[in-house]
This record gives C-alpha cells, structure tokens and sequence, in this order.
C-alpha cells in the first residue's frame, strides 16, 4: 500500500484527531469515513464548535422539538444537545479506542467555560459531564487557568480523564504537568485503574503568532519584522522539551509502573491563520513522536493533498528556540504580556460562544414551544 502524507504522520507518533464535532458529521457518515480514509483517531469540540453546529438547527430539529414539548430549560437543552452528540461520537471512536488500548479514541467536551475562574463549579460540572455521557473514551475539558489548576488534580482524582485546554505559556504548561501527576498519584491513592485514564495537555499554537506577529507589525523595525511566524512553533517546540524533562523523572516512573497513561502534548489552534505561511506548517514543523495534533478539516485536507514531513521536528529543537524568544524580547516583545492576554481572550472567545448557543437554543425551542403552535 503506497503511502499518503497523513499515514506517514501516524507513522511518526502523531496522533491526528479532528477539531471539530457536530450532529452532522455523526449522523452522515463523515466521522466513520474520515476514521477509515484519513486516520483520524480522536476528536475534539468547544463551545464555538457547538455553537457553530448549532446555528444550523435542521440537523437537531426532531430533539428541539421534543425539547419544546417538554418545556426543557435552555441550559437543560444545550447540555442534552451536546452530551448526546459527544457520547454518539465516543460510540463511533469506541473501536479506535480498544484498539489502542485508551490512547486514542478519545472524545473532548468543556465544561460551562463561564466557571473558568470557579474552581468549585469546574469540579462539579466535570463529574456531571462525565456521569452523563458515560463513556470510558470521553475526556473532559478543564482550561488551564489559574483557579482551574486544582480542579485538573480533583478530577483527576476521581478517575475522569481530562483534556487540559487553553494552555499558552510554558511556565503554565509545568504547572498543569505537575497539576496532573498530583491528580493521578491521588486517584492511585483512591483505588483508580490508572490504565484507563487519559490526559492530553492542549498547548494552543496559531494564537501566538497571530498576536505577537501583530506586535512586531507595530514595532516595525527589520529586525522584529524578520521575527514574524516564528514565535508560535518556537512555543511549542519549548512546551515539548519541558514535556520531556517532567516525564523523564522519578516521579513519573512510579506511575507508569502502576500503570498510568502518559499525558500527551496536543497541538491545538493548528489551522494557519495568516496565508503568507505554508497551509501545514503547524502540523510539519511540529511532527513529533507522542504527541497529538487535533486539526480543523482544511488543516486536515491540506495536509492530505500536500503535507510533508521531516522527521521528528521538535526534538533536540529547545536550545534553538529559546533563541528565537530571547531575539522576541530584545526587539521588545513582552512574552508574558502576550500570554495573558491570550489567555484572556481564549476565555472570553468561548464564553461568548456559550452564550450565543445559549440564545440561538433558547429563540428555536420558543419557535417550537406548543403556545406558538
């Protein structure tokens, strides 16, 4: 069988998983196809993705309507909406998912992103989540903010596997590592088959070149001009090397040796934004063993028809990084600056996604309800 570009990647280590979820795409076909021709072994949702699906309600007219007859609330609508399309695609993944023992296979919902800053109310919603879907290939997503650091460990704790999204920096990076070796030594602690549980660390890597090309735009000089497109694999290629130094411990060790699944780096926001960059760079520069790049469909597409790799991208690549950040800060880049507001408006992003499914659920079940009728 002659090889394709998206074969040689999942030949490399890297897990491809899809970012992007919708009733659609189940109920289609699309995602079975995209698993058989086009080794996709995972998939990933948000709220802007929900909200996305959402806005097309024709897929999802029989459920409204049923939810209109039973007088749902919205909030009560949109959780059964989205849980009963994750644990549908956790059934179409569940072969993927035996087959690889629990590394793969997996399905990512996120909590209510407004409890972002509640560590009480992630924990709560992520227990909910996971009760409610009931499937042992979910993952549940918990952003990586400060207030959501404990509740990644609590989780954790409970036996839930977790996607840890919205990560920027790789100081935050250490700190949801350590947040997820505490959660797994404490579910160990709590009786917990750690062989099947799974985690992935979703470090965001088109952002950072957006925003801090927009920086060296506004600093002009040659020097930042020249720096442009270089800061988000730079990013990524550090949060891998620190990946590396914190599973190489003792630490870690004892836990593998009980059984427990490494926790992968994913590569997310992989969809290149600016078109004076190659279509695939964020996939080919950033080819890694272990590691999972969940991509949007023309990412996907774009790396089927003309993708290229050159081996294992990133390891060995942290020296020279560190290069590229330390020329960032001498034209003037404040990094951590850049970080928080990224984080900043990651957030805000996917709670105004929320809310905006929360409106279109709530104008379609009041055209539906029964005193419209």
């Amino acid at each position: 069988m002659s090889s394709t570009p998206l074969a040689d990647l999942s030949a490399a280590g890297v897990s491809i998983w899809l970012d992007d979820l919708s009733r659609q795409r189940i109920e289609s076909g699309n995602l079975a196809e995209l698993i058989e021709q086009k080794h996709v072994v995972g998939v990933t949702s948000n709220p802007s993705i929900f909200q996305a699906a959402l806005a097309d309600a024709d897929h999802y007219a029989e459920q409204l309507d049923d939810l209109a007859r039973r007088g749902a609330s919205v909030e009560d609508s949109v959780r059964e909406i989205t849980t009963d399309d994750v644990r549908h695609a956790c059934d179409i993944f569940r072969n993927v998912y035996n087959e690889t023992a629990g590394k793969d296979g997996r399905v990512s919902l996120e909590v209510d992103p407004r409890s972002a800053h509640d560590t009480e109310k992630t924990v709560a919603e992520a227990l909910d989540l996971w009760k409610t879907v009931d499937r042992p290939n979910l993952m549940i997503k918990i952003p990586a903010t400060p207030e959501g650091l404990p509740a990644i460990t609590r989780v954790l704790a409970e036996g839930v596997s977790v996607n840890v999204t919205l990560i920027f920096s790789v100081d935050r990076y250490r700190a949801v590592m350590d947040a997820f070796l505490a959660g797994i030594e404490q579910a160990r602690s709590n009786g917990h088959d750690l062989s099947v549980m799974g985690s992935v660390a979703s470090f965001f890597v088109s952002r950072v070149d957006s925003e801090v090309d927009k920086r060296l735009e506004a600093i002009g000089t040659d020097a930042a001009l020249a720096l442009r497109g270089t800061a988000a694999v730079a990013n990524a290629r550090l949060a891998y090397a620190a990946w590396q130094d914190t599973f190489s411990t003792e630490r870690w060790a004892t836990l593998k040796g009980a059984g427990a699944q490494i926790q992968r780096p994913l590569w997310a926001s992989t969809g290149v934004k600016n078109k004076a960059y190659p279509d695939t760079m964020y996939v080919t520069e950033l080819a890694a063993p272990d590691t999972v790049n969940t991509m949007p469909e023309a990412t996907l597409d774009a790396f089927a028809d003309h993708g290229e790799l050159h081996g294992d991208a990133v390891s060995g690549t942290g020296d020279a990084a560190a290069e590229v950040f330390a020329a960032l800060s001498d034209v003037g880049i404040d990094v951590d600056d850049v970080y928080q507001v990224l984080e900043d408006e990651g957030v805000d992003k996917f709670d105004k996604a929320w809310g905006e499914l929360l409106e279109t659920i709530s104008e379609q079940l009041t055209r539906r309800s029964p005193e419209q009728s």
